[in-house]
Order: structure tokens, then sequence, then C-alpha cells
């Protein structure tokens, strides 16, 4: 008898993570199908000249124990001095022993890096820690008549909140205060997202930001004073996401995790076919029978048969895909969703020029300031040291928002390397003149937003749900701004479905929902 097969669409952290837990816990065939040549989706790496670049940064980080475990099984943990680690996950202390983790970063390939976690906000032309502290560097640097102007702000919210939170700025405001909403999030959030924050649902707010607040950020400061500098917690169960000091990192960025996660998939027998565009689901009521695809090289059509299917297509696509039309009330929410697109400049430059004492520990740098169009900065160096060819160069990466097609997405490479070596030169980030070397890399539907008709958003869940061998997973898949744990482990548990039997999908959709769970908003 021909063994069950399930079809994926997307070669991402989600459809990767079903196509491995399909071969070691049932005897479903996986088979795989991805529209680009890489594997990974939004957490792949590109190397570009030697030089690596993670889109949009991708911090291994879970208060999963599930998914830590995952991660450490594909790549060993670092060999640290002393000749173990200690994580904390489980509840417990965990000692992984030198026998067990891997050799030292520099002889290893194959190795999961410790990481220090450090993100600053840059604003005034000057460099603010995030989460915002009311340290006497941060009281200094906004002046007394702003930092005046954010306490009673901050104390009358908390004294008095809005009694209702439907948009994100009321979200924002009630945790932070009219004032330092202004100063430190409007801007940025803003150009994330194109639109004013009073136009973003809450409940974006709800997932990315959690429950963290100006008192929780102090709370946190003055844990750290009691708490033993040697620990090696990673996984840090009782601290905020947004306040970790350290994360998992695979030492040639997140591509390297996927990369070995498909190497896996396909010698344990699954397939993996890249360059195949999804063009049509056909179904029988509400069943999936088969899928329809297009090898971009050669043009050829080609049908893949399953007995289960899942999906990390965009949402908006998958309508359109399927071989009976929705219903005209369901095609309606799927046109009308939204999305924003993203852009990373790459840029070789030999030093930074920040007037900083000490040396620029960064992973991000926010860009909070209006007369510039970067949102974020990251400093490749400070994720991996080999994510950069050449040491003593400096490789950062400039993110943009956009939307496909817009203004920006539009102009060239060469304006972009060009606009993104004029604007940091402009904040005195880097000398003019001083980049060696430079790419651009576009990035569609990167952010699924949650404006537009996403509050019709479950008259078009539904609709996919009634279909039982159809399983949506991951970001753009869900509709939902997921972070890379969060798509993995709906994918753990479609497969779990699928080995118990279950037609219901409604534990897949409480994945990310969680408050106690998420990590915050600017983390991607």
């Amino acid at each position: 008898m021909s063994p069950k097969r399930a079809v994926i669409i997307g070669a991402g952290p989600a459809g990767l993570t079903a196509a491995w837990e399909l071969l070691k816990r049932t005897d479903v065939v996986p088979i795989v199908l991805e529209q680009s040549e890489y594997m990974g989706g939004l957490a792949r790496t590109i190397n570009h000249n030697g030089n690596r670049i993670d889109l949009g940064g991708h911090r291994f980080f879970s208060r999963s124990d599930r998914v830590m475990d995952w991660w450490l099984k594909m790549l060993p943990l670092q060999h640290v001095e002393g000749g173990e680690a200690v994580i904390r996950y489980h509840g417990t202390d965990r000692v992984v022993h030198e026998d067990v983790a891997a050799s030292s970063p520099e002889s290893a390939e194959r190795i999961m890096l410790v990481r220090p976690r450090k993100s600053r906000i840059f604003y005034l032309r000057q460099l603010f820690d995030y989460p915002i502290s009311l340290s006497v560097d941060t009281l200094r640097k906004l002046g007394p008549a702003r930092t005046a102007r954010i306490v009673i702000s901050y104390l009358r919210r908390s004294l008095f909140p809005m009694p209702q939170e439907d948009t994100l700025e009321q979200f924002l405001i009630n945790r932070f205060g009219e004032e330092l909403y202004q100063t430190f999030f409007r801007s940025y959030t803003e150009k994330v997202w194109g639109v004013p924050c009073s136009e973003i649902s809450a409940e974006w707010g709800a997932q990315r930001i959690k429950g963290l607040s100006i008192g929780k950020a102090l709370a946190s400061a003055a844990r750290k004073l009691f708490r033993s500098s040697s620990s090696g917690d990673i996984a840090q169960k009782g601290t905020e996401t947004s306040l970790i000091e350290r994360f998992l990192y695979p030492k040639y960025g997140p591509g390297q995790m996927w990369d070995e996660v498909a190497r896996q998939v396909l010698e344990m027998g699954g397939e993996i076919h890249t360059g195949v565009r999804v063009d049509r689901l056909n179904t029988a009521g509400a069943t999936v029978t088969s899928l329809e695809g297009t090898e971009l090289g050669t043009g050829n059509r080609r049908t893949f048969e399953g007995n289960y299917f899942f999906s990390t297509a965009p949402m908006k696509e998958l309508a359109t895909a399927m071989d009976v039309a929705p219903p005209a009330r369901v095609m309606e929410v799927a046109k009308g969703l939204v999305y924003r697109d993203f852009l990373t400049v790459g840029l070789l430059v030999p030093s930074l020029t920040l007037k900083e004492k000490k040396a620029v520990t960064d992973n991000w740098i926010y860009i909070q300031e209006p007369d510039v169009l970067i949102g974020r900065l990251q400093i490749f160096n400070n994720w991996s040291p080999w994510m950069v060819r050449e040491f003593g160069m400096v490789w950062l990466g400039l993110e943009y928002f956009c939307n496909e097609g817009d203004g920006l997405w539009s102009r060239t490479d060469e304006e972009l390397i060009r606009l993104g070596e004029e604007e940091l030169a402009k904040l005195g980030i880097i000398e003019a003149g001083s980049v060696q070397d430079g790419v651009a890399i576009r990035q569609e539907k990167t952010y699924p937003a949650y404006f537009g008709t996403y509050d019709r958003f479950p008259e078009l869940r539904d609709y996919f749900d009634g279909f039982g061998n159809l399983f949506l997973i991951g970001r753009n898949g869900m509709h939902r701004y997921n972070n890379q744990d969060h798509s993995m482990l709906t994918a753990m548990l479609a497969v779990e479905n699928i080995m118990e039997g279950r037609v219901d999908k409604a534990n897949l959709w409480e994945v990310n929902t969680d408050q106690d769970y998420h990590e915050e908003k600017r983390d991607s």
C-alpha cells in the first residue's frame, strides 16, 4: 500500500518543521513546494560576497521548552569556558556538558552561539536604552522639561487609563503615557506600517508588546541587582520577552538552521521541490485532493496529490487559488487583507562614527528620527562575528518598510544603496563616502497587517478551517504576526492533530495568543 502523503506549501520555519515532524512521528511522507531557491522563507540567510544578511533579524529565543530542545537537536550549543553551559528551561537548571555541547565556535561549523542581546533607540541624534529606563543618562539626554512631561503623562495614564483599547495608539498610551508614546513609539511604528497608529488594531500590540510597561522595565532592572551575573539562563522564563539579555543564534545566521532541517528532511525520505509556484488547489466538497503548480525554470505544470495539505502561503493568494471560488463575502475579506513589504540595504564600512565611549554592541538600533526613511539598523557583526567575511569591517543592514510598487520599492538597487549611505551619514553613524560594498534585497509580504478587512478575519478563517485535511500554519499562512517559534509550534500541533485524528483546528489559532508568551513588537 502506498504511504500517505502531505503536500506542504513553503519551505520556511513552519513548512520545514511540519515536514520534519511528519517524518519523525508518523508514516506520512512530506512533499515541500518552495517558490524560491532558498530554505527558511523570511528566516533565510543571504550571502553577498561572503557577507551574510539576516532579513529582519531572528533571535532564537522561546518560552516553549519544546522549541528550545528542537533547535539544539539541529545545532548543538557552543562550548563555553569551564566545559559546560547552564540553560534554564523545563523549570530547572539543565547542564549541557562538554561531550554534548559543540567544540569552540572557532573550530565548529554546525553550532549554536550564545549571544548577548542589546537594542537601543536612536533619537535626537543620541542613543537611548531600549526598553527605556529612567537612568541618569536617559534623563540627561531627554532634558528636564521633556522628562517632566513623560513622568506626568505616564503617572496620569497609570491612574486614569483610557477605558477602551480598540487601537494601537490607545494601547501604547495606556502603557507608556502620551508623551513617551509620541517620543519613542509613534514615529517608528508608523514607519513600519505606513498608517497612523490610530488605524491599527490594538490586537497587534497585545501580540507584540505583551505586558511590557515602564513599571515592569524598572522592576526588571531592580532584579538584576540581586541576580548572579554568572548565570547562563538562556530561556529566562521569569523575564518579559522584550527584556531578555541573551539568545541563541546559528554561527552563520538563521538560514543555517533551516538548511540543516532541509538536509535532514531529504535524508529521512521527504521531498523538497524548489522553483515551484502553486497555482491551484483542487477540492472535492470539504476535502483538498490535489495541488497544481508550475515549475518556474521550465514552465512545466505538475500535479501533487496528497492526503493532507499544509499552507504557509499568504491567505490572500490561497483564496484565489481554490478551484471553486470561495463565497463572495469570504473573497472580499481575502482581497482586503493588507501586508507590509520590506527592504534591506546591506552596507560594508570600515567603522562607525557614533559618538560612543564604548564599542557599539547593539544587534538592532531603532531609528526614531523623522527626517530619514530608515526604520531600523542591524549590525551583523554583533549577531555573529562569522556573518562578516573580513575581520575589522562592519557589515550593516538598513531596514526600510514600504509597499510593493511604491516609490521606495521601485528605486534601483544603486539608488537604494546611495540612499542608505546618505541617511547614515546624515545621522552621523558612518562617514560619507566610506561604503565599500552594498546590496539591496526586497521581501514581499513580510508583515501581515491588522487593518484593512482584518476586523472580518474570522469569516476567512472559518472558511479554510472547513477543509478537514487543510492546515494553515506560519506567519502568512495564518495572517498572524508570529515569530519563528510560534510558526514552528503551529506546525507541530498540526502534525499532532493528524496523529490524533483531530478535525477541530482551534489549538493552532491559540498559539501566540497567551500574552505572557509573545516577543515585543520590535523584534522580528
